[in-house]
């Protein structure tokens, strides 16, 4: 590997293509998201081993006392290696492996940070627990109450940056496609079980270096399992999460074709800020990239878009906060810290992440 990488400033790594990691063929022995299920909280917050693949998606802005403005992720990843069948009695004996990521953007200073982790679920090096929730890799965790209630304590250290927060939720779960059941293509079976919470009220600390700053802000928690979900010709997808400073919540994504053609089952939801819930379909939005940033990689991202939502009024310019968010992990993709400013006036309503995947795999 050194042999490989001398010279290079900077080698992306050959990693997993998203659209395998989450498509083909699903195997026999694993449940399947097929029709909608009656969730329970906080029960769901705990994990789902029946199915092959599982998150619990962790973003947010953090602001300092001084201006320090950053942007945060931690994410945790179950992927199941085979059905569950009789035990072995190996202690090293796992069908699970864990993943995790985490990263910083440290705005004032334009500058992104991002770690990862991977092992197996074996001799207590992770999993997931719910008395009381407890989800871990190594020394990175989220803790929570009996059975996964909040808070939730996040808890990261890398060489380069720590993350030491809590979450507090704000809004109640929402159910995103349709009562929870997210089509993703088009064969049966390709879908997942999704919720979110909108916002969580976020104090801690971060710290960079030696300096540990309080920081306080907001976070947005997305939950998704499944066993298989894109299908063939899907290559990746632009994913949204935005907090509108007029209370209302939008995620949406943009599923893609091979050839960037946008899937039909590109779909998304507006929280308004009286609660209402609406279901967004491709139909309901329009989504256009206005500027693009080479990384060094040579994988070129959009950075900036125009997201408008005629039925809700919202006409928006949503761009990157810094440019250079990639993550050169396991899974290549760029996840960054976004503003939302109107598309009219210029002036800022909001903010956000953003998650672009299958890009020059």
């Amino acid at each position: 590997l050194i042999l490989c990488c001398a010279g290079c400033e900077r080698e992306a790594p050959a990693g997993i293509d998203v659209a395998a990691a989450l498509g083909g063929e699903a195997h026999r022995g694993f449940a399947r998201a097929t029709a909608p299920r009656h969730f329970q909280f906080p029960a769901d917050h705990n994990a789902h081993p029946a199915f092959r693949n599982e998150w619990w998606y962790i973003t947010g802005q953090l602001e300092g006392p001084q201006g320090e403005r950053f942007g945060y992720q931690v994410t945790f990843f179950r992927i199941a290696l085979a059905p569950a069948t009789a035990p072995r009695d190996s202690g090293w004996a796992t069908r699970q492996l864990w993943m995790a990521h985490a990263a910083l953007t440290d705005v004032n200073a334009a500058d992104h940070q991002h770690a990862e982790r991977l092992t197996r679920e074996a001799l207590g090096l992770a999993g997931q627990q719910g008395e009381p929730f407890r989800l871990w890799l190594e020394d990175w965790s989220i803790k929570g109450g009996p059975g996964g209630a909040f808070p939730w304590q996040v808890r990261v250290n890398t060489d380069a940056f720590a993350l030491t927060l809590t979450l507090e939720p704000e809004r109640e779960p929402i159910l995103q496609g349709v009562d929870g059941l997210s089509q993703k293509s088009a064969e049966p079976g390709n879908a997942s079980y999704y919720y979110s919470i909108t916002r969580l009220a976020t104090t801690g600390k971060v710290t960079v270096g030696e300096k540990a700053i309080d920081a306080t802000g907001s976070s947005w928690l997305d939950r998704e399992w499944s066993t298989s979900a894109l299908g063939d010709n899907q290559t990746g997808w632009d994913w949204f999460s935005l907090q509108l400073e007029n209370g209302g919540d939008l995620m949406l994504y943009r599923l893609r074709e091979q050839g960037e053609t946008t899937d039909p089952h590109s779909a998304g939801s507006y929280l308004a800020p009286d609660n209402r819930q609406r279901a967004l379909k491709v139909t309901d939005f329009e989504l256009d990239a206005i500027r693009w940033w080479e990384s060094p990689t040579g994988t070129r991202y959009p950075v900036a878009w125009r997201l408008r939502v005629p039925g809700e009024g919202l006409d928006l310019q949503v761009e990157a906060l810094v440019d250079d968010q990639e993550m050169l992990t396991g899974v290549r993709y760029w996840e960054g810290a976004v503003d939302v400013r109107s598309a009219e006036s210029g002036e800022r309503v909001g903010q956000g992440y953003l998650e672009m995947t299958g890009y020059g795999s």
